[in-house]
Formats: C-alpha cells, structure tokens, sequence
C-alpha cells in the first residue's frame, strides 16, 4: 500500500503508511504539515488507486499524523503490462 502526496500535477512519496481506514489515514513524513492543513492524496491499494482528500488532525508524540480523509474517488484498477 502506498499514499502518495499530490501536488502541481505531480506525485511525491512522502508517507510511511501506519494504518488506513475508510475515514482516517495514520502516517510518518518527513514533513511536518500544519494541523487543518488539507492535502490531496493518492492511495494505492492492492492496484486499485483513489484519489482523496485529507485534513491534518493532529501529530502524535511517536511521530505519528492523524489525518481525516475528507473526499475519496471511486476506485479504479491499475493494469500494468
């Protein structure tokens, strides 16, 4: 699974993925993104890509954003080759 940051028409990876859920999107960045911050995200599951939005709700001590995903797309299938 990947969540890929995306911004100016280009994709960045810049989350380690803890744990995703319909509603929530656990992650580690490099980047320290400002609370209510909204991003827009693609999230690669299993080939089958969303694209969402999220807002930043919190940093957790260990490192940890909790980010609340807003608006999601339908699914689509990725066929490669």
């Amino acid at each position: 699974m990947r969540v890929l940051l995306v911004e100016a028409g280009t994709s960045s990876d810049v989350f380690d993925v803890v744990e995703l859920t319909d509603t929530t999107l656990l992650a580690r960045s490099p980047f320290l993104f400002e609370i209510g911050e909204e991003l827009k995200l693609r999230i690669d599951r299993d080939g089958s890509i969303r694209d969402a939005t999220a807002r930043i709700k919190s940093h957790r001590a260990d490192g940890v954003s909790e980010l609340e995903l807003l608006e999601q797309s339908e699914p689509r299938r990725v066929v490669s080759g």
